[in-house]
């Protein structure tokens, strides 16, 4: 039989410990209900799009998974948002940024970038010499009640992102460990590294009924196998969550209260209402000329 191990249960923000045999996944645990390899784009994937799988998830409306070599020119060249807050983890390498709130600097391996663009901002991001940057990008969907306040953006460093047991915080919180970034409440976001054989169990929060995950590095089980580049979309509902790593696997797993507006679409925005949208794309088109008046663009 197969040595039992520690594996973390949380509901409300309480943290259990139980014991389980790492042989199976439970057949009670929440099982997929979707799951895409993407569309690759050179060296980035394409996994979630606000007009396809983002429908599925919102508040999780965005999905890119990239790894760049260094060239010497930005990744995407300065580009704006509204509406929602974009997050890169830095899984490998790092890169340097520059956003119109005025911050500018470099983000490495176990880093983070949020980007909450509200009522517009523009950035632009390139990969540092060195390893290869290798991130996740997500995009949330920001509430009615944020989506067209002033940008605020939160660039933290490796050893600020806090830990419990195989999870890293990147939004939320985790049993004791919380996230340093100031987003909207009943969204987590994680990134996980299990050993082989390693065995997950996650509980959500009450009122949590979106759930997914996306590989970067090894597989999971649950019970199917998901592959690395893969993302999953689980059923909705309360129930639990349960992963088995086979081999040395990262991955990122996000839960939410489900996002309750339509998600009303611009080039590089998204929103609750064409209002609001109007109001981003005008704040957007404001900073442009700025920038053009300052040979930016």
């Amino acid at each position: 039989m197969d040595k039992p191990i520690a594996v973390a249960d949380l509901r409300d923000g309480v943290f259990e410990v139980a014991t389980l045999q790492v042989n199976a996944v439970s057949t009670s645990a929440r099982r997929i209900a979707f799951r895409t390899s993407g569309r690759q784009h050179g060296p980035i994937t394409r996994l979630v799009s606000p007009s396809d799988v983002g429908e599925l998830i919102k508040p999780f409306v965005f999905l890119d998974h990239a790894e760049v070599a260094f060239t010497g020119r930005p990744l995407f060249g300065i580009h704006p948002h509204s509406g929602i807050a974009t997050l890169t983890v830095v899984l490998q390498g790092g890169f340097a940024y520059e956003d119109t709130t005025g911050k500018k600097g470099e983000v490495t391996k176990g880093g983070l970038e949020w980007m909450k663009a509200g009522n517009g901002v523009w950035h632009d991001g390139a990969p540092l010499q060195g390893d290869p940057l290798r991130v996740f990008q997500l995009w949330v969907a920001l509430p009615a009640s944020e989506e067209n306040a002033p940008p605020e953006s939160q660039y933290i460093s490796p050893d600020a992102v806090e830990e419990e047991g195989p999870v890293r915080v990147v939004l939320g919180r985790y049993g004791r460990a919380r996230s340093p970034i100031r987003a909207p409440e009943g969204v987590n976001y994680f990134h996980i590294r299990l050993k082989d054989g390693q065995h997950w169990r996650y509980t959500p929060p009450l009122g949590h009924n979106v759930a997914w995950l996306s590989v970067d590095k090894g597989r999971l089980r649950s019970p199917e196998m998901i592959h690395a580049g893969q993302l999953a979309v689980f059923e909705e509902s309360d129930g639990a969550i349960e992963v088995r790593a086979d081999g040395v696997t990262s991955f990122v797993f996000g839960s939410a209260i489900k996002h309750p507006h339509p998600l009303v679409l611009g080039t590089y925005s998204v929103h609750t209402n064409p209002q609001a949208l109007a109001r981003g794309e005008a704040e957007i088109r404001r900073i442009g000329e700025r920038l053009r008046a300052e040979g930016r663009l």
